[in-house]
């Protein structure tokens, strides 16, 4: 499939996991897409023109809106039949990989840049069920072994 017409959804929280995506501009410019990150004030301005999905926050802790997310999940995927999902976290990713996963598309998942000391719980749940887990130094590899580095992305 040619990039014009290859369709991704791009997944992360509002804030700096949201910046990392939006880093790989030239990568998904030229590409149709959709993202899903929070209505925060930021990410609706970083996101204006873009087609955003606005996603059920918080996450942390709150089973009501992991339960929203994954009723969300299902719909985008059914109505956008991406071929890829790429995330950097963080709690939002998981529903949208498990659907992505039952529906047999790709998922790219992207450890953030600030975790060096321990690996993040989003990071600990997408690694079994992503095709390409990414970290972006060298150090996350004590916790992803088989990750591929990738550097930094801001």
């Amino acid at each position: 499939m040619s990039a014009d017409r290859e369709h991704i959804l791009l997944v992360a929280s509002s804030g700096g996991h949201l910046a990392q995506l939006l880093a790989l501009r030239p990568w998904w410019n030229e590409r149709e897409r959709t993202w899903v990150t929070f209505g925060t004030e930021d990410a609706r301005s970083q996101l204006d023109g873009e087609n955003a999905v606005w996603a059920h926050h918080p996450t942390t802790r709150n089973v009501r809106n992991l339960i929203r997310n994954f009723s969300l999940a299902v719909r985008v995927m059914r109505r956008d039949r991406p071929d890829v999902v790429v995330s950097t976290g963080a709690a939002v990713a998981f529903p949208f990989f498990v659907v992505a996963k039952v529906m047999r598309v790709p998922t790219v998942y992207i450890e953030v840049y600030d975790r060096l000391d321990s690996p993040t719980l989003t990071g600990r749940l997408c690694r079994p069920i992503t095709d390409l887990f990414c970290v972006q130094w060298e150090e996350q590899t004590r916790f992803y072994p088989h990750a591929q580095v990738i550097g930094s992305l801001l």
